[in-house]
């Protein structure tokens, strides 16, 4: 096993801010969505354990008393979540009323299949009762026997909402279209990990521009937390089968849910039972099954009896059993109840373990929204536990594996998810352009010195967890759209950026990278795909915002890891890191940002966790792709050099030292090429 180095890791001021409630019992973010109850379409974007489905019940409360709505649907992705919105005595912490389900309206927990209960739905819409709550399936199900208009004037909320996508094939994307178009309905969408760069858009842009977002950052979450302090995220290489060296990694003495590789992937040994009871093994000597609850118990070599769920096994009576212990409500502040869970599909979203301190993942995850729905499980506040993490363990490429390229990929999405990561942990970026005029903005902090009008500044407020950064040059975005994206939607961009699979590549290993091809090229184009709506000053400023705040991230990184007193990249770290960076430098320049390679943190990390030898491979496998340019690419290039001659009053230099400058009059010279071979026919 290589040299465990965590890619990144947070620590938080644990404030206590989060968890304490107004005089009506609602937490911040409760509070903040319920300030825009009378929206008609509203999206709540907001990380697990945030306090989501209460925030719910809040809003659909108010519709169904004060707005004159008639019914409140609630649907989630699978019977379990269902449980979130059982019975709650909200008066007794200071609402105006509470929240009842009258039980056979919980068809998550009626027998049946999830699809088979839409009857039940008509049933319903026809009673005096106002709350149901059922399966997306039940609903899709419903809406195809009734049609969208036996939902006029109802609420329909729809929990796990990444579950919903725009592709044709998504029913539930498609019936929420229609219910937009009919426009009678009102709708509150509620996610956590809300990525439409993964896979596919969850929205249209049309459907999309008519919600209103409430947004709760996972930096606002975890700073106003009571106890939990430090939360870490790794990934680390392995040789050989995994169950071998996952005691490098699992520590028995933390609460922890094993996620085993999925059956198809190149982890796996096809065989998930041997797995399981081979990590058994290593843990220690089989000692039964607890009656009760249905869960092995191990003896550690140290004495102790470890409780341990196994979700993996096909016995649905025997897993039910598992399942059912571990949501028993009487069980919930137990923090001895169960020491380890191993899971394979299940365990993730909704999961609701408030002592789990490690979420162990075995395996590359291709989606970003199944990686941030895994740390979530391990981000619940929980009294005495002050540091959770994350860790992927991942397989390294082997000289002697065909599928040294799938190898390279997994490696590549890993380091993508962890970048993203840093990004959805940060506190959130609000860039100026530097000008005379500009001065010290209200609640923010400008460090000891305060603020100096003739340097560009950092501010940030604690409360709000909010940079304000001053750079020269900085493009501004014009329309209320580009305002919107600026503002909302930088990650969306940057996972767009840091999936891009050439983009990665290259940032990683490609040794005469010029970072601006990255940049500029790259994420120009990716904008450019993104949101061909706006126009190209709009881009540009999305581009810049979106830049700045992935390469400020990294510099900031770089500062904490050189900083042996900076402890973890924490908020403070990471915020003492953005401000040395800006203080080390001349001038905070857009330029300058535009100069920085994006990956180069990655591979830094990267070299010190997989052997010489991988890495030596993984290097010749992209090299040996080496692309040349596209004629697009060139043409990018060319008005890139023409913005170049009216600022400079000559076109870029193909002898230029400076490599930038080189490479748009590469661009120019190729098109020039490919106008004379087209005359030459």
């Amino acid at each position: 096993m290589t040299k465990q180095v965590p890619s990144v890791s947070v620590t938080y001021a644990r404030n206590g801010g989060s968890t304490r409630s107004n005089e009506l019992g609602m937490r911040v973010m409760q509070e903040r969505a319920y300030e825009k109850r009378g929206e008609q379409y509203l999206l709540i974007k907001s990380p697990p354990a945030s306090g989501k489905s209460r925030a719910l019940m809040f809003i659909a409360l108010d519709k169904l008393h004060n707005q004159g709505l008639r019914k409140a649907i609630i649907t989630v992705p699978e019977k379990s979540i269902g449980s979130s919105f059982a019975d709650e005595p909200l008066s007794k912490f200071g609402f105006w009323t509470d929240w009842q389900v009258v039980p056979k309206w919980n068809l998550c927990n009626a027998p049946g299949e999830d699809g088979s209960k839409a009857a039940s739905v008509g049933t319903f819409l026809t009673s005096e009762d106002r709350i149901l709550v059922c399966p997306h399936a039940t609903f899709r199900n419903a809406i195809e026997k009734f049609g969208v208009d036996a939902f006029d004037d109802c609420l329909i909320a729809v929990d796990e909402f990444h579950h919903v996508s725009a592709n044709p094939d998504n029913k539930l994307g498609g019936q929420l279209a229609e219910l937009i178009a009919r426009d009678k309905v009102h709708v509150v969408a509620m996610t956590g990990s809300y990525f439409r760069g993964d896979a596919e858009a969850v929205l249209l842009p049309h459907d999309e521009a008519k919600f209103d977002t409430v947004t709760y950052t996972y930096y606002e979450q975890l700073n106003g937390y009571k106890y939990l302090k430090a939360l870490d995220i790794g990934y680390y290489f392995y040789t050989g089968p995994y169950s071998d060296d996952i005691l490098k990694v699992l520590d028995p003495h933390e609460k922890t849910i094993i996620h085993i590789p999925n059956v198809n992937s190149r982890e796996s040994t096809k065989q998930k039972h041997k797995e399981v009871e081979h990590i058994l093994e290593e843990l220690g000597d089989w000692q039964g099954t607890d009656p009760a609850t249905g869960f092995q118990l191990v003896k550690t070599s140290d004495g102790r009896v470890l409780r341990i769920a196994d979700l993996v096994d096909d016995d649905a009576a025997k897993r039910d059993k598992v399942s059912a212990a571990l949501k028993d409500p009487t069980q919930k502040n137990n923090r001895d109840h169960v020491d380890i869970i191993i899971a394979l599909g299940m365990a993730k979203e909704g999961f609701d373990w408030i002592w789990c301190e490690h979420a162990l993942t075995v395996g590359y995850r291709s989606s970003l929204t199944e990686i941030v729905q895994i740390i979530g499980r391990a981000t619940r506040d929980a009294e005495g536990k002050t540091r959770s993490r994350f860790t992927n363990l991942i397989a390294e490429p082997d000289a002697s594996e065909e599928a040294v390229t799938e190898a390279v990929n997994d490696t590549l999405k890993a380091i993508a998810a962890s970048l993203l990561m840093e990004q959805v942990l940060a506190p959130r970026f609000n860039f100026t352009p530097k000008t005379t005029t500009s001065g010290p903005q209200v609640g923010f902090d400008y460090g000891e010195d305060g603020y100096d009008p003739t340097k560009c500044n950092v501010g940030f407020n604690e409360d709000s967890g909010q940079f304000q950064i001053e750079i020269k040059g900085l493009a501004e975005p014009k329309t209320k759209e580009a305002e919107r994206i600026c503002q909302e939607d930088l990650n969306e961009v940057i996972t767009a950026f840091v999936q891009d699979k050439t983009t990665i590549e290259r940032g990683l290993f490609d040794k005469e990278l010029v970072p601006e091809e990255l940049t500029q090229g790259r994420m120009g184009k990716i904008i450019k795909d993104k949101y061909p709506e706006l126009d190209t000053e709009d881009q540009e400023a999305v581009r810049q915002n979106a830049i700045a705040a992935l390469n400020l991230t990294q510099k900031a990184k770089e500062v904490a890891l050189s900083d042996p007193s900076a402890e973890g990249m924490g908020s403070n770290a990471l915020i003492q890191g953005v401000r040395k960076f800006a203080m080390d430098v001349r001038e905070l320049d857009i330029d300058l940002i535009d100069r920085i390679n994006p990956f180069s943190e990655a591979y830094a990390i990267l070299a010190k966790t997989m052997s010489e030898e991988s890495l030596k491979q993984v290097q010749a496998v992209i090299s040996a792709k080496k692309v040349q340019l596209t004629p697009e690419e060139a043409r990018d290039l060319a008005k890139r050099a023409l913005k170049f001659k009216q600022e400079r009053g000559r076109l870029p230099s193909i002898t230029s030292p400076d490599a930038w400058e080189k490479k748009m009059a590469e661009g120019v010279a190729f098109l020039a090429r490919m106008k004379q071979e087209a005359a030459n026919g």
